[in-house]
């Protein structure tokens, strides 16, 4: 594999695919917007830009066989300009129905998926019954790790969430009593042909991911289930390289399709120890052509743990880190940000065992040694 990858952002998603880069000898550039950003020190090469900087892409065309994406907020239109220069994986015509979460959600129930009943409003602007709460208010682009989203059970806070976004488009959509959460990740092929990781719950802690438990405790029927629904969207959209697909199971037992990440995907991470290839290294080898092959647990379980800011300060937490690493079965991952802010992503830490439950025992550990008792 001697392709020359780029990518547009330099952020942790980035740095990890840089590391498996590196692994399967691909040649990996990054177009990144700062130059500490955590990619920048792995990149075989880095052009440090504005990411909606096109000369800078073009620049990045111009070194790269492949240009692939971090994250989804892009500009599809002035992108479209270089298409004749490098080839795009996934392509821009299959994020286009991706990128904004109306959009999205329409496309979804186009394919006949089960979606969560929604609607698209401007906020501020659209009354609706009180009656209807609690619902979820997300803004339709460049949401992300809960920013963006809002629950509200009450007129009281969706006063406050109008205030907050007034003339903004909103996705709304009924709040679902679910039992629990739930992810796959998915890759597809030059070629067409489609692989799944394990099915994984996860929790969220201020509509941010906290733990990632695999595998998740369900049916095989659901999981099955879970797996063509991944295989159905791949296809539709034709796709090249890896996304993650967020689901809800309802109280009632029923799959719900949340929303699609189209890229790899913190529900994921636990693929880098847990897996014989990881979400990164699939993705790789997805946008160079290789033939893939369906990955496969080196673990019985695993359970990741995010380490998420708490506070506003300037923190290499060295001590917590040297606790974290004297788990057992216990792999650290920092990002090597300088700013630690509250609900800030720094690194995460995938615990390994026998079973669920001894995984989730460690992890446990780690959620006590990283952050404030209070705050847990």
């Amino acid at each position: 594999m001697s392709q020359r990858v780029g990518v547009i952002g330099g952020g942790q998603l980035a740095w990890m695919m840089g590391q498996e880069a590196q692994k399967l000898g691909v040649s990996f550039w990054v177009q990144a917007a700062h130059s500490d950003d955590p990619a920048v020190s792995i990149a075989e090469n880095s052009i440090i830009a504005p990411l909606s900087d096109l000369e800078a892409t073009a620049q990045l065309a111009e070194n790269c066989d492949v240009i692939t994406f971090e994250n989804e907020f892009i500009d599809q239109s002035g992108l479209s300009r270089l298409r004749d220069r490098v080839a795009f994986r996934p392509s821009l015509a299959s994020l286009a129905p991706l990128l904004d979460k109306y959009e999205q959600r329409c496309y979804l129930q186009e394919l006949g998926l089960p979606v969560p009943a929604f609607k698209t409003v401007i906020a501020g602007e659209t009354e609706f019954p009180v009656e209807e709460l609690p619902v979820v208010a997300k803004v339709r682009r460049h949401g992300y790790d809960g920013q963006g989203t809002f629950i509200i059970p009450d007129q009281w806070s969706l006063d406050q969430v109008w205030e907050t976004l007034k003339g903004e488009q909103v996705l709304l959509e009924n709040f679902i009593p679910f039992e629990s959460e739930l992810a796959i990740m998915a890759a597809r092929g030059v070629n067409g042909e489609t692989v799944t990781y394990p099915v994984v719950e996860t929790y969220q802690r201020h509509q941010v991911c906290q733990r990632v438990i695999v595998p998740a405790r369900i049916s095989e029927t659901l999981e099955a289930e879970i797996r063509a629904i991944a295989q159905t969207i791949l296809s539709a959209l034709d796709w090249v390289g890896i996304f993650g697909i967020e689901l809800f199971l309802t109280e009632d037992h029923h799959i719900l399709v949340n929303e699609i990440a189209p890229r790899t995907h913190n529900s994921g991470h636990y693929t880098l120890d847990a897996c014989d290839v990881s979400q990164f290294a699939m993705h790789l080898k997805a946008v160079t052509g290789e033939t893939l092959t369906a990955p496969q647990m080196q673990a019985k379980a695993a359970v990741m743990v995010n380490l998420l800011g708490y506070e506003s300060t300037e923190n290499q937490y060295l001590d917590k880190r040297q606790q974290l690493s004297s788990l057992p079965n216990t792999y650290v991952y920092w990002y090597g940000k300088t700013q630690a802010r509250p609900g800030r992503k720094l690194g995460h830490v995938t615990v390994l065992g026998e079973s669920i439950a001894q995984a989730s025992a460690i992890a446990d550990q780690v959620s006590e040694i990283w952050y404030p008792h209070d705050d847990n």
